[in-house]
Parts: C-alpha cells; sequence; structure tokens
C-alpha cells in the first residue's frame, strides 16, 4: 500500500458514502513507524496546536467519551496511537505541536514522532489538520502546512470549536482564513468546521472519509 493522493482535486471525493462508526478499539502506541500495528489499513490522522480541540473531535467522531485522552493541559498526547475503525482503517491520534512551555528538547523529540509518522507511513491516506475557528491562522499552523505541502502530504483542514462564535463572525472568520491559506496555494485543500460539544461537522467529516474509502476500493478493484 503507499500514498493514494497527490493534488487537492483528487482528494475531492465523487460519491458520498454514508459512514457510521459502529466500533473503535485501541490499536497500539508507537514513537516510530517499525512500532506500528502489523495489522495494516489505510490511515487518516488527526493532529493540530496542543489545545485545539483533538482529542475531543476524535471522541465526538468515535461516539466514545473516553477513547482519546482529554485534558485542560495542553501537550498530553506524546504518542501516534492508533484506532481501528470497523476493522477497516485506523485513525490515528498524533501528538500536537506549537506546546510553548514543553522544553525545547521536548518540542524537538515530539516534532521527530511526528515527521517520522507523516514521511514514512505507507498507510497515511490523508492528514487531517485542526485550526481553532475562532482565531487568525497562526505562523505555526501556517509553517505547518507548507511543510505539508512541501512534503507532498495529503491534507483537509479541520475548524474547530466552530459553536463559540456566532454564525456570522464565524463564516467571516473562516473566510478570513481561507483567503490567507489561498495566498499560498492555488486551490483550497478540503476543510470542514466542527464543534465537539454540538456535533457539528461530524457527519460531514466521516462522510467524506466513508468516500475516500469507497474509491481505494474502486481502486483496488481495477
Amino acid at each position: 500500500m503507499s500514498r493514494f493522493f497527490s493534488t487537492f482535486a483528487d482528494l475531492i471525493p465523487i460519491v458520498q458514502q454514508d459512514m457510521k462508526i459502529t466500533e473503535a478499539l485501541f490499536a497500539g502506541s508507537s514513537t516510530r513507524i517499525s512500532e506500528k500495528p502489523k495489522q495494516k489499513f489505510p490511515e487518516f490522522a488527526f493532529i493540530g496546536r496542543s489545545n485545539v480541540g483533538k482529542s475531543s473531535l476524535i471522541n465526538m467522531l468515535c461516539n466514545n467519551r473516553k477513547l482519546a485522552m482529554t485534558s485542560s493541559t495542553p501537550g498530553k498526547t506524546r504518542l501516534v496511537n492508533h484506532f481501528l475503525v470497523n476493522r477497516q482503517w485506523y485513525l490515528v491520534d498524533l501528538p500536537g505541536y506549537g506546546y510553548a512551555k514543553m522544553s525545547m528538547s521536548g518540542r524537538q523529540k515530539l516534532a521527530q514522532i511526528i515527521r517520522n509518522y507523516i514521511n514514512l507511513s505507507q498507510e497515511l491516506v490523508m492528514l487531517f489538520v485542526l485550526i481553532d475557528s475562532r482565531h487568525d491562522i497562526g505562523k505555526a499552523d501556517m509553517d505547518f502546512l507548507m511543510e505539508l505541502g512541501e512534503a507532498r502530504i495529503p491534507f483537509g483542514i479541520i475548524f474547530t470549536k466552530g459553536d463559540k462564535l456566532g454564525p456570522e463572525a464565524l463564516k467571516r472568520q473562516i473566510q478570513k482564513n481561507v483567503e490567507t491559506i489561498l495566498g499560498f496555494w492555488e486551490e483550497m485543500p478540503p476543510y470542514f468546521i466542527s464543534s465537539s460539544e454540538k456535533g457539528m461537522g461530524k457527519e460531514e467529516i466521516l462522510d467524506y472519509i466513508g468516500s475516500v474509502l469507497e474509491s481505494l476500493g474502486k481502486d483496488t478493484d481495477k
């Protein structure tokens, strides 16, 4: 199995696929590719700045409030955590980036773990980058997106905490961030707006994953 998509156009699903998560099982933690689960399935990974709401989003998607560790203290995820979903694909919880209170050596170690996974995992289908919808996209986020682009890592964006602003303010802030991203890319990567508290974006994100899995199945049948 190898990388499946090379452009944002390739990532846009042609067929909508209704995705329901009926089972999500912890499959293991790792710090390097060689330690990943031996059973191979397509991987959809989630990453973002510390305290962006990643664990809450994962728990919301999987209907399990205790699946991924949540904490009011940023930077708690230090390993690459695999969860086997519906015995068909892995949801991968990656450590956060940009946690200023961590020591330099600690940040470097996490960066090494992250880069080892996203650059070397042949099963990685897509990396979802989580960005707080309330704020302007920050330098750490843009630097990370640029790094992904240069490495040709397929990614999408999930704007989190979409319930924290009013509808019009949210629309303006998302549009501002989209324009910032389009200052560096010719086309916008797939993006979603979510709220773990309200369940916003759950159906859209899971249906998107289902569509990608459906297209992968068709490709392997050719």
